[in-house]
């Protein structure tokens, strides 16, 4: 029988390759896509930027850092400080505002000494004058080994849930980064580690990285902006997932919930890239570019043959929507990129003939990473034991980073990130350095009312009632107080107090 003869018009029909998994994969030429193969994705429309409520409420460095890390998670943190250390110092106080001047002290210390311990900013050799302004060493040392993020008793939870001692801080801070700025059209979705060998039941070793050891946390980030727009723990194996999920893409989905079906893309590492995600983000009108692990199923047998390519060498391959990119970097090497995005594969003209999904993908790929080292050059990371504050730490970076963001964003302003941070700190600390002037105007004055008081009366010595740090001595003077009589030795220094009632203040 004679071969059928094809119309004009017609595409030639290509070899095809079948997976190991029944996946069929057709060969196609260079540019040679089609609209019926072509990614089915509307176009990106979306207003991008800070949203019209976080418009509103910026007005400056602070409102834009309270934005993201808002008065009620300050509220929570500072009730349960104050919970535990009630245990052991019923008299022990803490306010909202003391602990928003403690916070400013971090970014002080990442701005101006961020290597060594954070006790070495009163030391002499490397004071910071506005770090003791704002507090004392030992008052600092008290709230840090108070700092709590729950109050509730977590034994049983934690079988749960292990991330329970601070979720609900993670939780309202992930969902004020949501809230707060709109992405733009490409979202990069990658693994970030924040260093700490810090005991805890999911810290991770990852060799490839400079510190190994450290939290694992999934991040999704505008490509321009760098703008963390969600964020979620890695926790460690799961007991619960049911058998045949894959967490890629399941963190995946998770993350980019509320940025789907506005025709979006994502750009993803091996780690995450698969043809069954692609298919899921398509049906909500996303697309995605990313590498492949080549151990994968659904490949066809031509992206694992490295022998017989040439070097610089490109073909493409498509499933439906999706083309698999296969590129001969050097001899007896391939990289595979499955991508949704392109609706053809078009070969570059340097000398390296690299396909434009391969350099899209270079372009778009960096966003976590940049991040990551945005966050790293300012870190208030310091030595700890207890992971919650390890997590306290890298929240607070990735709130500084997104504050920035949004107030370039919202005022026009075009200053260098470091000065940013010192205009920050120094508003984290304002109302408390009012309050604390007012405190000590207010000690100056009683102070000033007991001195005149003390000289109306007759003059007459008798022996020290306080005798706090003295032997006996006799005095003239009473505590303003508690009218008690008062050496030098066991008076408040500056104030007609005694010692006694200076610690019940």
């Amino acid at each position: 029988m004679p071969p059928q003869k094809m119309r004009r018009g017609t595409r030639k029909p290509y070899p095809r390759q079948t997976a190991k998994d029944g996946t069929v994969w057709v060969e196609e030429d260079i540019g040679g896509g089609t609209p019926s193969a072509s990614a089915h994705r509307s176009r990106f429309t979306a207003h991008t930027g800070p949203t019209e409520s976080a418009k509103r409420k910026i007005t400056s460095v602070l409102q834009s850092f309270l934005c993201l890390f808002d008065m009620g998670m300050l509220q929570i943190i500072t009730e349960c400080t104050v919970h535990h250390a009630h245990r052991t110092e019923p008299k022990w106080k803490l306010t909202v505002h003391e602990l928003m001047a403690f916070i400013s002290i971090l970014f002080v210390r990442a701005v101006m000494c961020p290597v060594g311990a954070v006790v070495d900013c009163w030391s002499e050799n490397f004071l910071v004058p506005v770090i003791k302004e704002t507090m004392s060493r030992d008052r600092f040392i008290s709230i840090m080994q108070h700092l709590r993020f729950d109050k509730h008793p977590r034994t049983e939870r934690v079988k749960a849930d292990r991330f329970v001692v601070i979720s609900d801080i993670w939780t309202r801070f992930t969902k004020n980064c949501v809230e707060s700025f709109t992405p733009g059209e490409h979202i990069t979705i990658d693994e970030q580690l924040f260093p700490t060998k810090v005991r805890c039941p999911f810290t991770q070793y990852i060799s490839s990285k400079p510190d190994k050891f450290g939290i694992k946390f999934w991040l999704a980030t505008d490509l321009e902006t760098k703008y963390v727009c969600n964020a979620s723990p890695y926790l460690g194996k799961d007991p619960n997932r049911q058998k045949g999920e894959r967490l890629a893409e399941n963190v995946v989905m998770s993350l980019m919930e509320p940025f789907l079906d506005k025709g979006r893309n994502v750009t993803t590492d091996n780690f995450f890239t698969s043809l069954s995600l692609s298919h899921r983000l398509l049906q909500r009108n996303t697309t995605l570019l990313g590498t492949v692990n080549k151990v994968r199923r659904e490949l066809p047998p031509s992206a694992k043959d490295t022998v017989e390519r040439e070097e610089f060498s490109t073909s493409v391959l498509r499933n439906g929507s999706v083309s698999l990119t296969i590129y001969s970097p050097k001899k007896k090497k391939t990289v595979c990129l499955m991508s949704s995005l392109h609706r053809d594969v078009a070969i570059g003209d340097d000398k390296k003939r690299k396909p434009n999904t391969i350099t899209d993908y270079n372009h778009m790929k960096c966003g976590v990473d940049v991040l990551d080292q945005m966050a790293r050059m300012y870190s208030v990371r310091a030595a700890t034991r207890r992971w919650p504050v390890a997590v306290f730490y890298n929240m607070l970076d990735l709130a500084a980073v997104n504050a920035y963001v949004l107030y370039k964003a919202c005022t026009g302003w075009k200053g260098k990130r470091r000065l940013f941070l010192s205009l920050l700190a120094k508003e984290l600390r304002c109302r408390f350095m009012q309050q604390k002037a007012m405190e000590t105007e207010r000690k100056a004055a009683a102070a000033a009312a007991a001195f005149a008081a003390a000289l109306q009366r007759p003059v007459q010595t008798t022996q020290c009632q306080v005798q706090e740090s003295c032997n006996r001595n006799r005095s003239r003077f009473t505590c303003v107080k508690c009218h008690k009589f008062t050496c030098g030795k066991c008076r408040d220094s500056g104030h007609w107090i005694c010692k006694r009632c200076t610690q019940k203040l």
